[in-house]
């Protein structure tokens, strides 16, 4: 299934019955603004409030560079900090400072520079909202990838960039996403690419740097070796996030508890069709906003000496 342009140019692709795209536009239907006024407090007074309060805090942090007059770049941060300006500004600090003390992984985040994980489908955003509203990220950790042709860093870079298109999104800034890790066929040889410092890196950006509601982890068809890799990352995690991860195993009815058949592939208990939508067309869908990612690459803290201001 190949990418599609809206009139407007907007790419698309078919999914099922429905078209699956980067949904910029405001939210205005009821589910949405209800869910944003009851878990979000989000009411004209409060954005209004929000947004003043967080452009006095980013004006005292004078080097940090980011567009301060943007409504829709700051409400990237108010909306998964429930609209509290001080909670947003710590969670832009902290996502400007992890990108310039991990440079290797967050540099140069645009589609031109970050494709191996797509063209090996590796890391897979295309399938229509779950009965939540939230955007499902499907990640294959398992048979399908080839730490060879595709690093561990570079499937956290495809991560990125992902969740980077999907954070713009007003429906996915209220809703947030779930995460499904297929672990089928994962090797001792797999495990061997991960390291204490590497989960603990993930797991700060997660728990306190991206600004993103994850709602979910759903591990499936996870070996028994998996208790080796988790081992690795569980130091790490907090009880919110904890809470939040759930091991499937190869029951897809428990899957299915969480996550409605119609946002997910037939080969993991869906309705949706296995491989009519590639790694590859997502790329190409995000491709098409490079000079917007470009753009968003070139924000962050101006320092002289590399050094993190504290």
């Amino acid at each position: 299934m190949g990418l599609q342009f809206e009139t407007d140019g907007t790419p698309y692709v078919m999914c099922g019955d429905e078209k699956v795209k980067l949904e910029k536009f405001p939210i205005t239907e009821d589910f949405y603004v209800e869910k944003a006024r009851s878990e979000l407090r989000e009411t004209e007074e409060n954005i209004v409030q929000a947004l003043k309060e967080l452009r006095e805090l980013l004006q005292q942090e004078s080097n940090l560079l980011v567009p301060i007059d943007n409504d829709e770049f700051l409400m990237k941060f108010l909306r998964p900090s429930k609209l509290y300006a001080e909670s947003a500004f710590k969670r832009i600090q902290a996502y400007y400072k992890f990108r310039l003390s991990h440079k290797d992984y967050c540099c140069d985040l645009y589609p031109s520079k970050v494709r191996s994980a797509f063209d090996h489908s590796i890391v897979s955003i295309l399938s229509p909202r779950d009965q939540h509203g939230r955007r499902i990220i499907y990640v294959e950790s398992g048979e399908r990838w080839n730490p060879r042709e595709v690093p561990l860093k570079e499937v956290f870079r495809g991560i990125q960039l992902g969740l980077e298109g999907a954070m713009v999104e007003p429906r996915t800034q209220v809703c947030g996403v779930a995460v499904v890790l297929n672990m089928k066929g994962l090797s001792f040889s797999q495990i061997m690419q991960f390291t204490p410092s590497f989960a603990k890196m993930v797991v700060d950006w997660i728990q306190d740097c991206i600004p993103i509601r994850l709602k979910g982890v759903h591990v499936i068809n996870q070996p028994y070796i998996f208790s080796m890799l988790f081992a690795i990352f569980k130091p790490f995690l907090r009880e919110k996030l904890r809470s939040r991860i759930f091991f499937h195993g190869s029951d897809k009815e428990s899957l299915l508890k969480h996550i409605q058949p119609g946002s997910l592939m037939r080969r993991v208990g869906g309705d949706l069709p296995d491989d009519d939508i590639t790694g590859e067309v997502l790329w190409k869908m995000l491709n098409h906003y490079e000079d917007e990612f470009r753009h968003a690459n070139s924000y962050g803290y101006v320092t002289n000496n590399n050094e993190i201001k504290k």
